[in-house]
């Protein structure tokens, strides 16, 4: 397994007085995801769960939606000219029976991405048309001050964060406050994933009954991973974008961002948190 940080010497200017010391980074590097066998996705990560990642995505994605659709996930063998195993490839191999994506996920044509093209009504109806649960018939509620309470719990959780200042996080919440998981990772769509691989693996999709807290803003691709989950309520700490908050309101989906402090900003679904 790779590591999560590495050690680097840095110039360091202050006051017009230069010192050279050792600096901690978080270190990324990319994951090759396939499929039966078949490439299907590169992104950049930070290593370490690895599996939970894969799985997450491919629920955002609607390939799976319950744990029995996974066969088998592991790491490909080699990776380097000398054998090693460098363990930025994985394979997931899916149960006999479980349909396969279509075309255009193989060739990488998602309509979850920023970057596909496809934009507005055709990507929320996109997400509508995939998605195997509901978040607006979730009738969980959650307090403000719970909420309120949720960002200084991620970044006390945050460990990798406390010796770098170099990653995302994402947490997922019961609407009482417990705290059931939280992962980091240099992208804020990785550490979602984790997140929902984590509960795939626990068996508990659809996530009814929860909150999921990111520490950036809320994306439209954020907000579909957390509508294919099943997640009732979204909570960011910085902006969301127009369409996040659209697909929101079509699904349901509680969204919060600008979470300061006792400060948020609740743009949809506003009766299911109480004051």
């Amino acid at each position: 397994m790779g590591r999560v940080t590495t050690r680097r010497r840095v110039h360091h200017l202050r006051a017009g007085t230069l010192t050279t010391r050792p600096e901690t980074l978080v270190v990324e590097e990319p994951l090759e995801i396939r499929l039966n066998g078949a490439p299907l996705t590169v992104t950049m990560r930070t290593p370490g769960a690895d599996f939970e990642l894969a799985r997450g995505f491919l629920v955002g994605e609607g390939v799976i939606t319950r744990r029995d659709d996974v066969a088998t996930v592991r790491y490909c063998p080699g990776g380097t000219t000398d054998g090693r195993n460098t363990y930025n490839v994985l394979d997931v191999t899916l149960t006999p029976g479980v349909a396969p994506p279509a075309p255009e996920l193989v060739t990488r044509n998602f309509y979850t991405t920023s970057s596909c093209g496809v934009c507005g009504k055709a990507s929320l109806d996109a997400v509508e048309l995939v998605s195997r649960h509901s978040p607006g018939d979730d009738p969980a509620t959650v307090a403000a001050v719970t909420v309120a309470e949720l960002p200084d719990r991620l970044r006390a959780a945050q460990k990798v964060f406390a010796s770098t200042g170099g990653l995302h996080a994402a947490a997922l919440f019961s609407t009482a406050g417990e705290c059931l998981v939280v992962r980091e990772d240099v992208g804020r769509h990785n550490a979602v994933d984790k997140v929902i691989g984590w509960a795939l693996e626990q068996d508990r999709l659809p996530l009814a009954g929860t909150v999921l807290l990111v520490s950036g803003r809320a994306s439209f691709e954020l907000t579909q991973k957390a509508v294919m989950a099943g997640v009732p309520i979204l909570a960011a700490v910085s902006a969301p974008s127009s369409l996040a908050v659209d697909l929101a309101q079509r699904s349901g989906l509680t969204l919060i961002a600008f979470l300061r402090g006792a400060s948020m900003n609740i743009y949809t679904r506003r009766d299911r948190v109480t004051v």
